[in-house]
């Protein structure tokens, strides 16, 4: 089982409500108290907010984190953009201009560094980065003293990423693939003829079959939804024959990046 702790409190990316993260602690330590579920079984990924790029910054954001979450540990630490902003209590500084304001006075790597002190204090077992190009991950990679475990990126037919996953791959970095079904957003992915065409053939939902796609290709695929019946439908999922598999990267010509947080570092996921 893997939750996923975002950084903006009150809003999932799509812009509406989630459950408050101190709400979140509370259900899980009820969940560990009475049983349903043992805190080992948990994978838990909370993430470094912009404003707090700052070395300095990096622990109580993390410890305030852990607090809310009721929790000793978490599983991983993401960095969740290459974007520092202004450091402060606004998570979203912006000018009269209504333009970001960023930091230009702390690098990737220098927050980077703050995380592998996390590391030797114990306090996570796996730190990574988050809407990150090849190159800005390849530049941590070779400067860091302790290697990113993971990585999470926008990742669907529409935008294989295959570069990047061969080096996740290559140097044993899991690719966590968020919007693995396009999160509702036009271009649809679940439109897409060749997988409706795939999805008819072996009798699958064309979800199930973007579903199978990105854990066969070795992404560990994030998605969620909030109706029964697609969360049942989500979880059961079929081995795709090789011939599919091949024809959605030769007969998917579209790509399409569905979140502009890559260019700012603000989520702009918003479906259509």
């Amino acid at each position: 089982m893997t939750w996923c702790a975002g950084p903006l409190p009150g809003f999932t990316r799509a812009g509406t409500p989630r459950a408050a993260p101190d709400a979140v602690g509370e259900a899980l330590k009820e969940a560990f108290r009475s049983g349903p579920a043992q805190r080992e079984a948990v994978y838990v990924t909370a993430k470094l907010w912009n404003n707090n790029h700052r070395p300095q910054r990096v622990k109580p954001a993390f410890e305030a984190s852990l607090k809310r979450l009721q929790l000793d540990y978490v599983d991983c630490y993401l960095i969740h953009t290459p974007f520092a902003f202004r450091p402060g209590p606004d998570q979203d500084p912006r000018d009269g201009h209504g333009e970001v304001i960023y930091d230009a006075g702390v690098t990737l790597a220098e927050t980077w560094q703050a995380l592998e002190k996390l590391m030797d204090e114990g306090r996570c077992r796996a730190i990574g980065l988050s809407n990150v190009s090849l190159a800005q991950l390849k530049d941590i990679f070779e400067s860091a003293r302790i290697k990113p475990g993971a990585v999470e990126v926008e990742s669907h037919p529409y935008l294989p990423e295959w570069d990047l996953l061969d080096f996740c791959r290559e140097h044993r970095i899991a690719f966590m693939a968020y919007a693995s079904l396009g999160h509702g957003m036009t271009p649809r992915v679940i439109d897409d003829p060749a997988v409706i065409r795939i999805a008819q053939r072996v009798g699958k939902t064309p979800a199930q079959v973007v579903l199978a796609w990105g854990v066969q290709r070795g992404t560990a695929i994030l998605t969620s939804s909030a109706n029964p019946k697609f969360i049942e439908q989500n979880a059961d999922i079929s081995t795709l024959p090789e011939d599919a598999m091949a024809e959605i990267r030769a007969q998917v010509p579209t790509r399409a990046r569905l979140n502009a947080v890559v260019t700012t570092g603000i989520p702009g996921m918003i479906p259509q």
